[in-house]
């Protein structure tokens, strides 16, 4: 199946959502239990974490770790927006620096200012956009950031997007006093899929679509650390507590080429087996052997398709035995712990 399509359905009773790109399983997203991503929480300051310049905060619940706050003391009320999952164990991670997303708007409390996504390079729609934006906008002190998505959609549509995310915003940002409580709860699958997955796809919601299109295929074939790769090279992505481990391997091939070969590919596929996986945090490449001079092809094959990828990764670079290290921002539960 040639094109992009968008397959609706549920896993184990959560919703879930996949993205097929020329019949290959590109994304996918799954439910969430308990404090998701997106979500916005009225806080309450526990205690500070001295060294760290972060505090822990009261939530419903449980209990979320902030960094970098300053002037906040014990008791003091604070709206946060999680930011990740936490590992078994550990605080919720969340920001004070809250965005209220939508498909084709950020509304941004704390930073004024109207901004379009550097994407849109045509110039009289970006015209009409900011005419857009002003308009909707006039007389408020929030910021507001215009995505990729406009450039395909309704002016008409533009403007209710951006007015509905500039009221959630004013009430929630106004609703500061009283005791911890949640306040927007984060995005399902579906609606994640509906405001991220912007270009033009067909969309498949039946019931059952997930085993009709290949996507519990996929999924299956995820249970597996091994991940072929072109030319009979492959990768093992193996999950521990204290980092992701990625073994290249380059497979029968032995020639002098065959190290970069696989690297390179391995560099193209990672983004993809991690966001499928939901991983993140410490990352470390154990890679095919090559000689140091060819080290910058792989750096650059790497950067620049992780630049395609919406979660934050960060490229660390080498460590003294080889190794390449990464880290990412856990935006989603580790698909091992949400699968049926």
């Amino acid at each position: 199946m040639k094109g992009r399509q968008i397959i609706l359905d549920h896993l184990g009773g959560r919703e879930a959502a996949a993205l097929m790109v020329d019949g290959r399983l590109d994304d996918l997203l799954i439910g969430d239990e308990g404090a998701c991503p997106g979500a916005i929480y009225r806080a309450k300051a526990d205690r500070p974490v001295k060294g760290m310049g972060g505090m822990f905060l009261s939530i419903p619940g449980g209990t979320a770790f902030v960094r970098q706050v300053r002037g906040i003391s014990p008791g003091q009320p604070l709206l946060v927006q999680v930011t990740g999952h936490a590992e078994p164990g550990k605080a919720t991670p969340v920001t004070a620096k809250i965005l209220f997303k939508s498909r084709y708007a950020i509304v941004t409390p704390d930073a004024p200012g109207l901004n379009l996504s550097r994407r849109i390079r045509d110039d009289d729609m970006r015209d009409t956009l900011l005419a857009i934006a002003h308009e909707v906008m006039d007389g408020s002190d929030m910021g507001l950031i215009l995505r990729s998505s406009c450039a395909q959609a309704n002016p008409d549509e533009i403007a209710e997007d951006i007015a509905a995310m500039a009221e959630l915003a004013g009430a929630v940002t106004s609703d500061l006093p009283g005791e911890p409580e949640l306040l927007v709860a984060g995005d399902g699958a579906h609606a994640l899929a509906w405001r991220d997955w912007s270009d033009p796809a067909e969309v498949v919601d039946a019931p059952g679509s997930f085993d009709s299109h290949g996507v519990l295929d996929a999924i299956e074939a995820l249970r597996s650390a091994h991940v072929p790769l072109a030319a009979k090279a492959s990768i093992y992505v193996e999950a521990t507590r204290a980092l992701v481990a990625v073994d290249v391997n380059t497979g029968p091939d032995t020639s002098l080429a065959a190290g970069l070969k696989a690297n390179i590919a391995a560099a193209r596929e990672l983004p993809r087996q991690l966001r499928l996986r939901g991983l993140g945090g410490q990352i470390t490449m154990d890679l095919a052997p090559m000689p140091k001079k060819e080290r910058r092809v792989f750096e650059d094959t790497l950067r620049a398709a992780f630049r395609a990828d919406a979660i934050e990764t960060t490229l660390a670079g080498w460590t003294p035995l080889g190794h390449y290290e990464l880290q990412r921002q856990r935006q989603r539960q580790p698909l091992t712990e949400v699968l049926p």
